[in-house]
């Protein structure tokens, strides 16, 4: 189909050539449109916005032909929520909680610990009303109702929630997973031997607690001293190892040489040398072999080293007795990631009664083909790409992982009794899982109820969809009407809420479809229309009596007169070329407007147009942005001839502005202009104008004679030389006056130009003043002016003064250390300068988006190995930059030095100024640079007071590559320890300079994402459950 600016043009271009008069029926219907071909599907990309008659890519297409129920709702299917046959439960991740679920889902597997957890006194879950939602209390408590869901839910994964909570875990926080195994087992054991039944009190030490003999044996008589000590598991080292008997080894070996003057070992000698070593004594049903796979020296920064483990360990050979003891592989924890504080936790469980292995991923559990362990992609992820090594060849019978964490043994018995490996839901806790199985019955009932209503609705929308659409196109002949464009789309679209129909925004002036509005319609059958009003309802219907005649009449007549524009134009602009006759008299008629009459002419045509439009109406884009930028631009001319226009009215009187054109030049500039203000050759100018420059030339006389005046009786005030300081006062007068330096600002512009400023006629002192009537010098101190008494003599004369201030040198015979006070008339408010000292300290402590400098220290001096990139700087800057510094230990002889590095006026005790003797340095009289001097390499950072210590040690790490373990912060040679603590309370202000001596540097910016992304691992499980908060 045509461009929509090709179907503009066509609709119009019959008003060439047809007088508005002579417009038809036709030619309006040929303004809308109503006769331009209707697209056929599969003609457009996209629905033709320009063609009244195209009702393609409406968002039809996803309605026509057969649909696929599913398009109908969003609702996932509850049976993808339900358990499959012969499946485990999954865990709900929530957060970074991983590491939970996996012991969760390795205990649950240990049948002798779940079947020791039911037996757990639960009188809360028994006498349980199973009206309302039981809530467990207690750690036990909660981990029996959790195992008898995973025993027998049928949900597909249940939510932990309930025991993370209760153990005070932060869900967001990634953790240790050995740290939290050996303190929940510490919990849980305590928690267990409160209870009466033995076998429940000593559960976690039948199952778990082994014991070996720290041995001392005498070198001489080869006499053994043992010392028993419990473990629940094993801590392997794996550095240097290739496997999990070299590691077990290595954990019982010979640990020190030691020299005991002490006969307690061996009664034959006063000083023995011994040998200390491990021997294992007892091991329970359950080992665990923790692999340290982790750098302790690194931030728990993960190891890269395979190492190999076999799925029958014997660990007879370890043993005192050296009797043979086989053990099995039940689980592998996996974990995934570059630190013990970030990455995935993975198990793999073998089932107890079936042997088969799965793989426990949060919710989702996927079941191993065959009987063997098969640790899968988890061996294939590359933490980094230096950590890539080769996988070793294993031997049959063996496993190699790199991100084994913990593997769990049990120990084989030879014959394997049905009963063991079956665990029976006690039915006070069968009745929770029934009742919580029920709540989830009644929840796939309701999504598949709502399922059907939405696939119900969805092909009741289907059906009637197919038979309006059908009906929507008008035949010729047929009578139609016009609806939105927008209306349509949002019908077709199921997924929004259909209102009703509404035309009105539509509308011309005349309550009539605008031609302008035709793009936004579309034109249907009439039948079609009352079917989707009578379902929809709707005001303003469009029929076929509501295509405006006047509009069109306007829109006819706008175009044929911009047609004559063109040759009028040219008409004028050569007429106004020509010369006037010696008799003819002309009219004048502004140069701009001559020059842009055209332009005016269109915009004047243009807002005839518009007055037929409704307020609301939005023809096109182009449009509206025109008539915004016209109003915002207020030096523009809008009205023609408007530019001899004076403020009175009247001609003015400024004759370059204007010229004389003939009568017939005038009279077809009337023609466009009819209300444009019109003065004949003869019209005088505005006489008010004349007298007002008369004035102003005799005003701008008297301005020059006081200019001159005022300039030779203050010449130097005038040109700033031999300006009076305190540091240096004449020997002739003990007195001094102030004046505000906007005053003399203002009265330098005046003497400069005195035809364009206004005259300066009072001093106004008042304004350095505070509300108490007392002089602001420590307020106001750049913002004065000192003159000397001659020159106040003058300034007292000529101006009006509203407020004499003074300053008075006091000389202090008594002391000879040629200090010097000064007393100020009137005197200083001390109420108002200590509210400006305590806010500006304030301000020091309180601050927000504020720059501190951070400056790199090696071997205690400020040397700065980084180098920083460079900056350009304008000109003012490379003279600051080039101002001589000012030397250590000096002062601003007015000023004092606070604590906070904050300047303040010195003050006696009688409110008085005291300034100290003037040094050699002040007397040179070079400008102090007071801007920071930035070195080479140094690095600006954005703080607020607020800001913690170790948040600022984050983007230390950013801006120098130095993690926060390494940083050794200090201002002013103060140390900052405190990570908790504010940049405010440790006294860091802006444009402090802190100083940062860095340790070893590390190369691993793996281990800085870590500490970035982990917000202070180091607290560990601080403050949770499981260390008894």
């Amino acid at each position: 189909m045509a461009p929509r600016l090709q179907l503009e043009k066509a609709a119009w271009q019959w008003a060439e050539m047809v007088k508005p008069e002579d417009i038809t029926r036709e030619h309006i219907e040929l303004a809308y449109r109503v006769a331009v071909s209707a697209c056929k599907r599969g003609t457009c990309r996209r629905n033709c916005r320009g063609n009244p008659n195209c009702l393609v890519g409406i968002g039809e297409q996803s309605w026509l032909g057969e649909i696929d129920e599913n398009a109908f709702h969003n609702i996932d299917d509850p049976n993808s929520e339900r358990r499959d046959k012969n499946t485990f439960v999954g865990l709900t991740n929530l957060g970074a909680t991983c590491y939970v679920n996996t012991f969760l889902q390795v205990w649950f597997h240990n049948l002798e610990l779940r079947r020791a957890l039911y037996r757990f006194q639960n009188s809360r879950a028994e006498g349980h009303n199973m009206d309302s939602d039981y809530e467990p209390q207690t750690i036990c408590e909660h981990l029996q109702y959790l195992f008898a869901l995973l025993q027998n839910s049928n949900r597909r994964y249940i939510d932990p929630s309930g025991l993370v909570k209760a153990l005070g875990l932060d869900t967001g926080q990634q953790q240790d997973a050995q740290e939290f195994s050996k303190l929940f087992l510490s919990l849980l054991e305590d928690t267990l031997s409160k209870q009466k039944d033995p076998n429940l009190q000593n559960v976690i030490q039948q199952q778990f607690c082994g014991q070996f003999s720290y041995v001392t044996v005498c070198n001489k008589c080869g006499r053994e001293s043992p010392l028993p000590s419990r473990f629940y598991e094993l801590e392997l080292n794996i550095q240097g190892h290739k496997n999990l008997t070299e590691c077990v080894t290595e954990f019982l070996k010979v640990t020190a040489h030691i020299s005991v003057p002490d006969s307690s070992i061996c009664q034959s000698w006063t000083v023995i040398i011994a040998t200390i070593c491990r021997n294992l004594s007892i091991i329970r049903p359950v080992t665990k072999c923790f692999i340290d796979i982790f750098n302790p020296f690194a931030h728990k920064k993960k190891l890269n080293t395979f190492i190999s483990f076999p799925e029958v360990l014997d660990m007879g050979p370890f043993l005192e007795g050296k009797e043979k003891c086989m053990y099995e592989l039940s689980a592998v924890l996996i974990h995934r990631g570059v630190s013990a504080y970030s990455g995935h936790y993975i198990a793999h469980v073998r089932d107890a009664h079936t042997n088969d292995w799965y793989k426990f991923n949060d919710e989702e559990i996927e079941k191993m083909e065959g009987k063997k362990l098969q640790l899968g992609i988890e061996e294939d992820i590359a933490e980094t790409a230096k950590s890539q090594t080769r996988k070793p060849k294993c031997s049959k019978g063996y496993h190699c992982s790199r991100n084994a964490y913990m593997l769990v043994y049990k120990r084989q018995t030879e014959e394997i009794d049905q009963t063991e490996t079956n665990v029976e839901v006690p039915a006070f806790l069968q009745e929770l899982v029934d009742q919580d199985n029920k709540k989830f019955e009644e929840w796939c009932n309701e999504m598949a109820d709502m399922r059907k209503q939405s696939v119900d609705k969805g092909k009741a929308k289907h059906e009637e969809v197919k038979e309006l659409y059908e009906l929507l196109p008008a035949e010729d002949g047929q009578s139609y009407e016009f609806v939105p464009l927008e209306w349509l789309k949002k019908w077709l679209d199921d997924s929004t809420a259909i209102k009703e129909i509404d035309n009105s925004q539509f509308l011309c002036s005349h309550g009539k479809l605008h031609p302008d509005n035709i793009a936004e319609v579309k034109r249907i059958s009439s039948k079609a229309a009352d079917l989707l009003f009578g379902r929809y309802g709707g005001i303003s219907r469009l029929g076929q009596s509501s295509l405006c005649r006047d509009c069109v009449t306007q829109r006819c007549r706008v175009i044929r007169l911009k047609n004559q524009l063109n040759e009028d134009y040219r008409e004028v602009m050569n007429l106004a070329k020509a010369p006037l006759e010696s008799d003819e008299s002309g009219f004048w008629i502004g140069k701009a407007s001559l020059r842009s009459w055209r332009q005016l002419a269109l915009d004047q045509l243009e807002e005839d147009e518009e007055e037929t439009k409704p307020n609301n109406s939005k023809v096109n884009g182009e449009r509206s942005i025109k008539g915004d930028n016209e109003e915002g631009d207020g030096e523009e001319m809008k009205n023609f001839n408007e530019d001899i226009l004076c403020y009175h009215g009247g001609l003015s009187i400024i004759e370059n502005d204007r010229r004389v054109v003939s009568a017939e030049v005038w009279h077809k500039l009337r023609m466009y202009f009819p209300k444009a203000p019109e003065f004949p050759q003869n019209h005088e100018s505005c006489q008010q104008c004349m007298r007002l420059e008369r004035e102003g030339k005799e005003n701008e006389a008297l301005n020059r004679m006081m200019a001159n005046e005022q300039k030779s009786s203050l010449l130097n005030l005038f040109q700033e030389k031999n300006r009076p300081t305190l540091q240096k006062w004449p020997q002739d007068t003990d007195v001094l006056y102030i004046v505000p330096h906007y005053f003399v600002d203002e009265w330098r512009k005046f003497i400069r130009r005195p035809a364009k400023s206004n005259p300066v006629s009072s001093v106004g002192n008042s304004i350095l003043l505070c509300p108490h009537g007392g002089f602001m010098i420590f307020f106001f101190f750049k913002e004065i002016t000192l003159l000397w008494p001659a020159e106040w003599e003058v300034i007292s004369r000529m101006f009006l003064v509203d407020q004499v201030i003074s300053i008075c040198r006091i000389h202090d015979k008594t002391q000879d250390n040629g200090n010097v006070q000064y007393q100020t008339h009137p005197d200083l408010c001390r109420e108002c300068r200590e509210g400006f000292i305590f806010q500006q300290q304030r301000d020091m402590r309180e601050y927000a988006q504020a720059t501190v400098y951070v400056r790199k220290v090696i071997d205690k001096k400020r040397m700065i190995k980084e180098s920083a990139p460079e900056f350009s700087v304008s000109g003012s800057d490379v003279e600051d930059e080039r101002e001589e510094p000012k030397m250590d230990g000096e002062k601003d002889p007015d000023f004092s030095q606070s604590e906070g590095g904050a300047k303040r006026q010195k003050l006696n005790e009688t409110g008085s100024l005291s300034v100290a003797p003037v040094t050699a340095a002040s007397k040179s009289g070079i400008r102090r640079s007071t801007r920071h001097r930035k070195l080479r390499g140094e690095k600006a950072l954005i703080v607020s007071a607020n800001q913690t210590l170790k948040e600022l040690k984050i983007q230390i790490m950013h801006a120098f590559s130095v993690a926060p373990f390494d940083q050794n912060l200090s201002i002013d040679g103060r140390c900052l320890t405190d990570d908790s603590a504010t940049l405010g309370s440790l006294g860091v202000i802006p444009e402090s300079i802190i100083c940062l001596k860095a340790d070893e540097p590390i190369a691993d910016y793996a281990a800085m994402d870590d500490v970035y992304q982990v917000c202070m691992p180091e607290e560990g499980f601080k403050g949770t459950g499981l260390l008894g908060h």
